[in-house]
């Protein structure tokens, strides 16, 4: 039985890593832009100095969204090849199987957008 969860556990596992190196597009690059157009410029230069890490993460953007570009294809191909396990044959077992596919694909929509959303705030905006 546990054989038949493995793919969807992977699966899951894969899009909550993604989801993870995608929140990190999001402090490098949203949140600074986000709080300085708030007028919150002396909050963000209080958090830089307790947090010396949001400098690197914004000065190695392109390594940031690297990395959270190969985690989704990662992700993504460790979903697309779950995407026709079986599930259990027990109704139990069965809608927590659909549940996880669920939830896997949902963490994995969100860590695009969030990527997405980082990618306007560090590369588009800064053109206009």
């Amino acid at each position: 039985m546990n054989e038949l969860l493995r793919p969807l556990r992977t699966g899951a596992w894969g899009a909550t890593g993604a989801l993870l190196a995608s929140a990190g597009t999001l402090v490098c690059c949203v949140l600074p832009a986000a709080m300085v157009s708030l007028g919150a410029g002396a909050t963000l230069a209080s958090l830089v100095s307790a947090v010396p890490a949001l400098i690197w993460l914004s000065a190695h953007k392109g390594l940031v969204f690297g990395v959270a570009t190969v985690s989704l294809i990662i992700a993504g191909a460790l979903l697309w090849r779950a995407r026709n396990a079986p599930c259990p044959a027990d109704p139990d077992l069965a809608r927590a199987c659909a549940r996880l596919r669920r939830f896997s694909h949902a963490l994995y929509i969100a860590s695009v957008l969030m990527t997405a959303t980082g990618a306007l705030f560090a590369f588009l905006l800064p053109l206009l």
